[in-house]
């Protein structure tokens, strides 16, 4: 039954994100989750950071679907070995390469077959040889184990169902020592109910968010240390929206409160492991 539901959820984020893919940042910028009439509830644009100022930014592969900028805060060094899943039109994957320069390598992991296909000729465009983009599912990721320095991701495993089984794919990837800057979608609090009646309409990406101290124990779980929330904000949700869900007095209630939706972007590290330990894959 768990089966079931993780691949309807997934057949939804593919199916909306290949629609995404033939569309314009600006159209992207007027939808909720960059496509589907919901934007009755919230728009997307709201949590998209800009990247202009960015070394590597390529206006061609910005779809305007972040809620952060990982790769500034990923401490990415000339050479390094860059994983970015969810990598969409390759953005994050450009700025990545501006880092690494042509010693390093970066690999974007989409499961939207359309969205491979748009970062490839993006990367085409630009005459790239060391970014290079695979179809595949991040519970699952289609790569060997300690092959990467440094995973990116920009808000993209809020749209995963089993955030658990995503982190630990993120930890066999990454070598020893290595380390992530991921940013994403998490929760304060409980919503009042019509918001959050609101959030399921929302395309996965805010009915798919972990309250945030879920989120950071499952890192903690899954082995990582140093855990950093480098960088939080929150989601302002404009009162017109607030005001179609719930009442005045609720709306005073929830502006109030602490609880909400936010951004983070959380930043960890692979300890440094014995090659021969049982199960660490490199042996």
């Amino acid at each position: 039954m768990q089966n079931t539901e993780s691949n309807r959820l997934k057949e939804i984020v593919r199916e909306t994100y290949s629609e995404i893919a033939h569309q314009s940042k600006e159209d992207n910028d007027k939808s909720c989750c960059g496509a589907g009439g919901c934007c009755d509830t919230i728009d997307y644009a709201v949590m998209s950071e800009k990247y202009d100022s960015i070394k590597g930014y390529n206006p061609d592969a910005d779809l305007g679907l972040g809620c952060g900028l990982p790769t500034e805060f990923a401490k990415i060094k000339e050479g390094d070995t860059v994983v970015d899943l969810g990598s969409g039109a390759g953005n994050d994957c450009f700025v990545a390469r501006a880092v690494t320069g042509e010693t390093g390598k970066v690999i974007g992991v989409d499961m939207t077959e359309a969205m491979i296909t748009k970062a490839k000729s993006n990367a085409e465009k630009l005459g790239f040889t060391n970014v290079e983009f695979r179809l595949g599912d991040i519970e699952d990721l289609p790569m060997a184990a300690n092959k990467a320095d440094v995973v990116v991701s920009n808000c993209v495993l809020n749209l995963v169902p089993d955030k658990t089984k995503a982190f630990k794919e993120i930890f066999r990837v990454l070598k020893s020592k290595g380390h992530f800057s991921i940013s994403d979608i998490v929760l304060k609090g409980e919503l009042p109910l019509g918001l959050r009646s609101a959030a399921e309409m929302y395309a996965g990406c805010i009915a798919g968010a972990l309250q945030k101290d879920e989120y950071l124990a499952i890192i903690s779980e899954t082995g990582f240390k140093n855990i950093t929330v480098q960088k939080e904000k929150s989601i302002i949700i404009p009162e017109e929206i607030l005001a179609k869900y719930l009442s005045n007095s609720e709306v005073e209630a929830y502006k109030g409160s602490e609880s909400g939706i936010y951004s983070v972007t959380v930043y960890a590290e692979k300890p440094e492991s014995n090659c021969c330990a049982p199960g660490s894959g490199c042996c």
